[in-house]
């Protein structure tokens, strides 16, 4: 499954609305990061909401999205945690890493993504 980066100005949005094989978060890593260097994005932002589950592949692969997108020159956003994932994740000793910032929704981290460019 191809799943759409769009481009939004500067910034990358990437939607993720069903689960994802860990081949597909592979693919998707690459395809991401490809788009950074192609257009030059200064941010991208990782919409999570319709997960109900991250399992730990996919929250290590999120941070290591987020790690090389920033080594790009991209900050990462990650939008749309759903209570029981974030419930999930601090049971399990899982974080999203230091460089990673999040918020409730599309609108939130579009928002924290232009704050920053207007300093």
């Amino acid at each position: 499954m191809k799943i759409p980066i769009l481009k939004m100005e500067d910034i990358l949005i990437v939607t993720i609305q069903s689960e994802l094989t860990d081949r597909e978060i592979e693919e998707l890593s690459h395809d991401i990061l490809d788009m950074i260097n192609k257009v030059g994005a200064e941010g991208l932002i990782i919409d999570i909401t319709a997960l109900k589950v991250v399992d730990s592949f996919m929250a290590r692969s999120l941070n290591a999205i987020a790690n090389a997108a920033t080594l790009l020159g991209s900050e990462t956003v990650v939008v749309g945690i759903q209570p029981a994932v974030a419930l999930t994740l601090v049971e399990l000793g899982l974080r999203i890493s230091w460089g990673v910032k999040t918020a409730l929704n599309l609108e939130k981290g579009l928002e924290i993504l232009r704050k920053k460019k207007d300093k």
